[in-house]
C-alpha cells in the first residue's frame, strides 16, 4: 500500500513539473517585470543621465478647466511637459489640445477611450491607439508620440501592440507617482516630487479625473523649487534624446 502511494506521489509530482515546463507564455509572463522590458529597451521608466533634466507628464486629459490652469503654470516657468491624452477627451476639448501644441508641449498616446487593458484584445488595443492618434492629428495637425497604457498595465500584449503601432511604451519613475488622483493633499504631492526629484526622472500627474485643484496648487510650489535647484523641464521625447546621448540645450 505504501509503495503504491509513494509511486502515485512521484507520478503526480512529475505531472506537475511537466505542466510547469509546458505552461503557456501567460504564466511565465508574470516574471517579466520592469527590468526585463527595460533591458530590452521596450519600456522606459526614467533615463539615467548626469544632466539636470526632468520630464513632467500629465495623464487622462485634456480637461476644459484644469488643463488650461496647468498650461498657465507651465508657461509662467517656461516649462515644457508631455500630456498623455485620451482621444475621446481631445474631441471634447479640442481648443485645449491645440493650445498645448501651440505652446510647445508634447501630446502622447493614452488610448481613445481609456479602457481596462486586461479586458481587451490586441486588435482592440491597436484600434484604441490608432483612433486616438487619428483624432489628435485631425484636430491639431500633429501625431502622438510615445504610448502610456491606462492604469500603467504592461505585458507582452501591450508592449508588442504598441511597438507594432510605432510607439515606445513610457511609464514613470517608481518614486515619482504623485497619486494626485487620490487627492492626498497638496503637501503630500509636493513632498513626493521634491523629495524624490532626480536627473532623468519622469513625474506622473493627472489633469483629469475629478477635482484637480490639489495638483494645480502643488505645481505652483513644485515648479519654482525645481527651477531653483537647476532642473530643466523636458518633454518625454527630448528626454529620450538624452537617453541616446544628446545634450539638450534649452533657452
Amino acid at each position: 500500500m505504501f509503495k503504491r502511494s509513494a509511486g502515485a506521489v512521484l507520478l503526480l509530482s512529475s505531472c506537475v513539473f511537466a505542466l510547469f515546463l509546458t505552461a503557456p507564455d501567460s504564466v511565465h509572463a508574470k516574471k517579466k517585470g520592469r527590468f526585463y522590458y527595460e533591458k530590452r529597451g521596450e519600456v522606459v521608466w526614467e533615463v539615467p543621465t548626469e544632466q539636470k533634466v526632468i520630464a513632467l507628464t500629465f495623464d487622462d486629459g485634456p480637461h476644459p478647466k484644469y488643463t488650461p490652469q496647468v498650461l498657465d503654470i507651465l508657461k509662467r516657468y517656461h516649462a515644457k511637459a508631455t500630456f498623455y491624452v485620451v482621444g475621446s477627451r481631445v474631441e471634447r476639448a479640442p481648443e485645449v489640445a491645440k493650445r498645448a501644441v501651440k505652446e510647445g508641449h508634447e501630446l502622447a498616446n493614452h488610448t481613445y477611450g481609456h479602457p481596462y487593458l486586461t479586458r481587451i484584445s490586441a486588435a482592440e488595443l491597436r484600434a484604441e491607439i490608432d483612433k486616438a492618434d487619428e483624432v489628435v492629428n485631425t484636430i491639431t495637425g500633429h501625431h502622438l508620440s510615445t504610448f502610456r497604457p491606462p492604469g500603467g498595465v504592461y505585458n507582452d500584449l501591450v508592449v508588442n501592440t504598441a511597438k507594432t503601432a510605432g510607439y515606445l511604451v513610457v511609464m514613470w519613475s517608481w518614486n515619482q507617482d504623485t497619486k494626485d488622483w487620490r487627492d492626498p493633499g497638496v503637501h503630500k504631492i509636493v513632498d513626493r516630487v521634491l523629495s524624490n526629484a532626480h536627473n532623468g526622472g519622469i513625474v506622473l500627474f493627472h489633469d483629469f479625473g475629478g477635482d484637480r485643484s490639489q495638483t494645480i496648487r502643488a505645481l505652483e510650489q513644485i515648479l519654482p523649487e525645481l527651477e531653483k535647484r537647476g532642473y530643466r523641464f523636458l518633454t518625454v521625447s527630448e528626454l529620450l534624446q538624452v537617453r541616446n546621448g544628446a545634450v539638450i540645450n534649452l533657452p
